[in-house]
């Protein structure tokens, strides 16, 4: 209350103002009293660290794959709005809503995510704003985002929407190779990805050559010669049916009639058969990487199989080496650990080797009072065998 004045008494019905009443975030609104949500303090307090590590950041992962996803709308309809008849006037506006949407993506991209990277310099990882942000322009990824950037839309007052002009929007393809190393970096299968995209590269490559067969049948006229395509039914997948049956040079199409139809023809073919070796190819090194130990297994099994046999080893023990060598396969997902530790550090090898055994040793009452660093160099010196039923361990 003002000097001299009389305090006013509480209005009844008012809420006690106590020490509680602060933390419970009310505010003043004309006369009428509110109370904050908590999701909204919860809200206000979200915000982006000041640097990401981008090797294990998962936040950094997803928003990877939102880029990767504004990356795919541009390569996937780009061609398809520029070759097909599918951007219209009453949807146009549909389209450019989400081309800006993606531009939108990219542009946070490169003012928020990009500037904040962590990054390794002379062993030292550097998580300085302004170092982070030096680094990132004096990059080539700052470069072709800059590329994928331009504002070539303008051009649209001039020359009308030509889905063409948007084609620097492709030139982010950084992005999706970077997506791809750290997704496959935190999958527990990653040769599954590996299989579903070399996949999409090849089912990409046909959908490019789908868009190039109807425009040039627009080129030449819809229905012009029995080579192009006649404008009846589904045109995106008549010509994506036509691309297939090119690319993997099945046969029974239409010989192709004029200049241009047999250059066309021409080129189809020989992009298709390098492609599709090229794809055959790297689905073959795919499979084989997932295998590779399945591989290794097999033949470890036959070559000792082969050894028993020659020298005539009785069956019994030999029912008993299979069991062994299945038994360890199966439990272990391979026959000797040891192998896979051999390439670490010392360091690192002993922090995995912490992990796995020390709550074992540290119960045994032998090692009760024993040094800590002589626990650690037993560690890395342990072994994993199996052994069947009825096998000595060690005798007494």
């Amino acid at each position: 209350a003002a000097p001299g004045a009389a305090a006013l008494p509480a209005p009844a019905g008012a809420p006690e103002r106590d020490k509680g009443a602060g933390e419970e975030h009310y505010c003043h609104m004309l006369c009428c009293t509110f109370k904050h949500r908590p999701w909204l303090s919860h809200l206000r307090s979200c915000h982006l660290p000041s640097s990401i590590n981008p090797l294990t950041n998962l936040l950094y992962v997803l928003w990877l794959f939102l880029v990767v996803l504004a990356w795919n709308w541009n390569c996937w309809f780009i061609p398809v709005r520029w070759a097909f008849p599918y951007q219209t006037p009453a949807n146009l506006h549909l389209w450019l809503l989400v081309d800006y949407l993606c531009d939108l993506v990219y542009l946070l991209d490169v003012l928020i995510f990009q500037t904040r990277l962590q990054f390794v310099q002379g062993g030292d990882i550097i998580t300085d704003k302004k170092a982070m942000k030096e680094n990132y322009l004096r990059s080539q990824r700052f470069k072709m985002d800059l590329l994928s950037l331009l504002p070539l839309d303008l051009f649209y007052f001039k020359v009308g929407v030509n889905p063409l002009l948007r084609f620097p929007r492709c030139l982010k393809y950084m992005a999706f190779f970077e997506f791809n190393s750290r997704l496959e970096a935190i999958l527990s299968r990653a040769y599954i990805y590996r299989v579903i995209r070399t996949t999409a590269y090849l089912l990409y490559s046909l959908h490019l050559n789908s868009c190039l067969y109807y425009w040039a049948s627009a080129y030449e006229g819809l229905g012009s010669t029995t080579w192009v395509y006649d404008g009846e039914g589904n045109s995106y997948i008549r010509c994506y049916y036509w691309a297939v049956k090119t690319l993997i040079t099945i046969g029974g199409l239409p010989d192709p009639k004029t200049l241009f139809e047999i250059i066309f023809q021409l080129l189809n073919y020989f992009t298709g058969v390098f492609a599709f070796s090229v794809m055959i190819g790297q689905m073959r090194d795919v499979v084989g990487a997932a295998t590779a130990g399945q591989t290794y297994y097999r033949s470890c099994m036959d070559s000792t199989v082969k050894y028993m046999n020659c020298y005539r080893i009785p069956k019994a023990v030999q029912n008993r080496v299979k069991t062994w060598y299945d038994y360890t396969w199966h439990s272990q997902g391979m026959l000797d650990e040891s192998e896979l530790l051999l390439q670490l550090p010392d360091k690192m090898r002993l922090d995995i080797a912490i992990d796995v055994n020390y709550s074992i040793v540290s119960r045994v009452p032998l090692f009760q009072g024993c040094d800590r660093q002589m626990i650690f160099d037993m560690l890395k010196r342990l072994r994993s065998v199996v052994y069947l039923p009825n096998d000595f361990v060690c005798k007494k």
